[in-house]
C-alpha cells in the first residue's frame, strides 16, 4: 500500500497504491467542492499532473444522494485519478454537528467507490478545555470501532484522524488508541485554526507528538495545511500528505499566494511567478477582468504555486537537501521562524528517522541548525560509539580552520611538529581533538567522516551555536578521563569554549592549560603551547604521586 523510495529528516518519497490508481507522497492533496468548482477535476489532472485529490462525502451526500451512488464519485466528479473524501468532521468543527451517523457515512463512502475515505471523527478544535479534549479522541475512537463492524469492502484505504488539539498528552494518548486498529493511514486532526492564528509552534508540537507514536509504515495526513510557505515544514516533521481548498478560497478573497506568503491582487503592480497564468497576463489585466475569470485564474496560479512547492520538496528530499529548504521558507515569516526554533526540542526524532547517508556539504545558517540530524547524530555517536586512542594522556583542543579536512592543513602539520612530536618523543601521549561549530568536539582521526570536514558555516558565530559547542567539548571531557586538557585558540567565542572546559577539568579534578594567541599559529605560540603542557603534565604527576 505505501512504500517509500527516499528519505531525508522525518520526510520520505514514496508511493501509495489504491484501487483507482497510485500517487506519489508527499502530496498535496487539492479538494473539491462538488457544487463549486473554479478549476475542474478533469484540469486538475491534465494540467497540473494531480493524481489525487479530495471531496467531502458529507456535501456530495446532501446535495447528490443517490445520484453519486449511480454514477460512483469519479464519475460525479470527472477525476480519473485517485479520489479521498472527507466524511464531514469538519462540519462539525464549524456547525457544531453533522445530519448523519459514523456508520452511515462510511457506508456511503463505500457505496460511491472511494479509494481513501475518512471516518467521521469529532475534531477537538483549538482552546477546547482538557476534558473536552478527552472526550472527543475517546469519541472518535468510539465512532472508529462503530465503523470498522459495519463495513462491507476491503479495497478502500481508511484514514483514522489524531485529535487532542494542542493538549500533547492527549494527542499522544489519541495516537495510541488510532494505531491499534487497522487503519492503513493516519491524519492529525484539528490543525487549521492553529495555522489560521499562525501558531505553527503549536504545530509543531502537535505533529512531532503524533509522529512519535503511530506505527511508521502507515502514511501521515495533515488536514487543511494549504499554504505552501509551510509545505516543508509540515513534510519534514513526517507528514506525507496534506489537503486544503485554500488554492479556491484565497481565490474567492483575490488573494495570491507566492511560496513566501499571500499578496493581495489589488495590491500588485508585478505577477511575480512565471507560470502559465501570469506569464500571459500583468496585474492590471488581472484586476480589470470580470470577477469570476479573474477567480477562476488567482485559483489556477495558486494551484500552480502549491503543486511547484511540492516538486520543490521532493527535489530537496531526493538530494537530502530538505533542511536547506525548510530554514529557507521559515525565513518568510517570523512565527515560521518560530516553529524552526522549536524543532531543536525533536531533533532526536529527526534523527531517528532521517537516514546516514553522504550527500553534498552541509549547509550550516544558524543555531536552529543544531537540530539537524547530522549534528545530533555526531553527538550521539560520539557517547555510544566513541573511545580515545588507548593511553591517551593530554587532550589538546585545537580550533577547526577553514581549510578541511583539518588534519591536511599547514596549521596542523605545525602543531604535530612543534608540539605532538617533541611531547611524544618525551613520554606524553596526546591525543588531538578539534572544536568546531556546530558539531563540538571531533577527535582528529574523525576529521574526514561525513559531514565534520564537508560542511560550510558563517562567520564569527552566533552565541546559541557557540553555547552548544562549548556544552558538547565540555561533556566531552567529563566523559574520557583525560589527566590534563589544554586548549589553544584566540579571544573571541574560543574563549567562551575555554571557560567551559575549564569548569569541566575543575569538576574533573585535572590541570586545565589554555592560551588564548593573538597570532594563531605561529611558531612562538605553539612553542608557549608546548611548555604549557608540559607544565600541566608535571602538575598532574606530582599529584598522582
Amino acid at each position: 500500500m505505501f512504500e517509500v523510495s527516499e528519505r531525508d529528516l522525518a520526510a520520505r518519497i514514496g508511493r501509495i497504491e489504491t484501487k483507482s490508481g497510485c500517487f506519489e507522497t508527499p502530496a498535496f492533496i487539492p479538494v473539491v467542492n462538488p457544487v463549486i468548482q473554479p478549476v475542474s477535476p478533469r484540469e486538475m489532472y491534465e494540467e497540473f499532473k494531480c493524481r489525487v485529490l479530495m471531496t467531502n462525502a458529507y456535501i456530495v451526500r446532501k446535495h447528490f444522494g443517490r445520484e453519486a451512488v449511480e454514477k460512483g464519485i469519479h464519475r460525479l466528479l470527472g477525476f480519473p485519478g485517485v479520489v479521498a473524501t472527507d466524511s464531514g468532521a469538519f462540519q462539525i468543527l464549524k456547525y457544531g454537528d453533522v445530519e448523519v451517523s459514523a456508520e452511515e457515512i462510511a457506508l456511503f463512502q463505500e457505496d460511491v467507490g472511494s479509494d481513501v475515505a475518512v471516518i467521521l471523527d469529532h475534531p477537538t478544535g483549538w482552546g477546547a478545555p482538557r476534558s473536552r479534549a478527552l472526550w472527543t479522541v475517546e469519541e472518535t475512537y468510539r465512532r472508529a470501532e462503530r465503523t470498522f463492524k459495519v463495513l462491507r469492502r476491503d479495497d478502500i484505504l481508511w484514514v483514522g484522524p489524531v485529535q487532542g488539539g494542542e493538549h500533547l498528552d492527549i494527542v499522544e494518548y489519541s495516537a495510541k488508541l488510532m494505531s491499534s486498529l487497522p487503519f492503513h493511514i493516519h491524519a492529525l486532526g484539528s490543525p487549521v485554526q492553529v495555522m489560521e492564528q499562525y501558531r505553527f509552534d503549536v504545530l509543531v508540537d502537535m505533529i512531532a507528538t503524533a509522529k512519535s507514536v503511530l506505527p511508521p509504515d502507515r502514511p501521515l495526513h495533515l488536514f487543511g495545511a494549504g499554504h505552501p510557505f509551510m509545505f516543508s515544514l509540515a513534510v519534514a516533521l513526517g507528514c506525507d500528505m496534506f489537503d486544503s481548498a485554500s488554492y479556491a478560497i484565497y481565490a474567492r478573497d483575490m488573494r495570491y499566494m507566492t511560496e513566501l506568503g499571500t499578496m493581495r491582487v489589488e495590491d500588485l503592480k508585478y505577477l511575480p511567478c512565471r507560470c502559465p497564468v501570469c506569464s500571459r497576463l500583468d496585474a492590471e489585466e488581472l484586476r480589470e477582468m470580470p470577477r469570476e475569470e479573474s477567480v477562476r485564474l488567482i485559483a489556477m496560479h495558486n494551484m500552480h504555486v502549491c503543486v511547484e512547492e511540492v516538486e520543490r520538496i521532493r527535489q530537496a528530499i531526493s538530494e537530502g537537501r530538505l533542511w536547506e529548504l525548510l530554514e529557507a521558507r521559515c525565513r518568510s515569516h517570523p512565527s515560521l521562524t518560530t516553529a524552526l526554533r522549536r524543532l531543536k526540542r525533536y531533533a532526536d526524532l529527526l534523527e531517528r528517522f532521517s537516514p546516514s547517508r553522504r550527500g553534498r556539504g552541509l549547509l550550516y545558517f544558524g543555531f536552529e541548525g543544531l537540530a539537524r540530524p547530522e549534528v545530533a547524530r555526531h553527538k550521539k555517536k560520539l557517547v555510544d560509539r566513541y573511545r580515545p586512542p588507548a593511553g591517551s594522556e593530554v587532550l589538546l583542543l585545537l580550533p577547526q580552520l577553514d581549510e578541511k579536512p583539518f588534519h591536511r592543513s599547514r596549521e596542523f602539520r605545525q602543531a604535530l611538529s612543534l608540539v605532538v612530536n617533541p611531547l611524544s618523543s618525551e613520554g606524553v601521549k596526546v591525543h588531538v581533538c578539534l572544536y568546531a561549530y556546530p558539531f563540538g568536539a571531533i577527535p582528529v582521526e574523525l576529521d574526514e567522516v561525513y559531514p565534520l570536514s564537508q560542511f560550510e558555516a558563517p562567520r564569527p558565530p552566533d552565541w546559541e551555536t557557540v553555547r552548544y559547542v562549548a556544552e558538547a567539548v565540555s561533556e566531552y571531557v567529563l566523559r574520557h578521563g583525560y589527566r590534563a586538557v589544554a586548549l589553544y585558540g584566540h579571544e573571541g567565542w574560543h574563549s567562551r569554549v575555554a571557560e567551559a572546559v575549564e569548569e569541566a577539568c575543575r569538576r574533573a579534578g585535572v590541570p586545565f592549560m589554555h592560551l588564548m594567541d593573538e597570532r594563531p599559529w605561529s611558531v612562538e605560540g605553539l612553542s608557549r603551547l608546548k611548555s604549557l603542557i608540559e607544565g600541566g603534565v608535571n602538575t598532574s604527576r606530582k599529584r598522582r604521586l
